[in-house]
């Protein structure tokens, strides 16, 4: 498995991912509660696009973290491995999902037992 095309594709995506992250939090600023200036449902709303936008900080946060440990597995050689079987993972699974740690069959097995 070529490891070079999975670490640029992962450093892409955490590129992308860290950039958006910074714009979100930036985005996500506090809302203007005095009811002198916006009204209630103009309020209401602010707070509901605010809690979507922590929602949305929160996930990219989680992916970032998720492609740094891919980099890490790269770096240590366990990159591709199933971390439940050590079979390798489909490298198509892993072009679409490069922070995948199971296989198919494991994740499967995972899924149907908690499912």
């Amino acid at each position: 498995m070529d490891n070079s095309f999975f670490k640029e594709l992962i450093e892409r995506r955490h590129q992308m991912l860290t950039s958006d992250y910074k714009s979100a939090q930036i985005a996500s600023t506090s809302i203007e509660l005095d009811q002198t200036r916006v009204g209630r449902l103009s309020r209401m709303d602010a707070m509901q696009v605010q809690q979507m936008e922590q929602a949305l900080i929160r996930r990219r946060q989680k992916e970032i973290i998720e492609l740094e440990d891919a980099l890490e597995r790269i770096q240590n050689g366990d990159f591709g491995l199933c971390q439940q079987c050590d079979e390798p993972i489909n490298p198509k699974r892993l072009e679409i999902d490069p922070t995948a740690i199971l296989c198919i069959r494991c994740a499967q097995a995972n899924e149907s037992r908690t499912g």
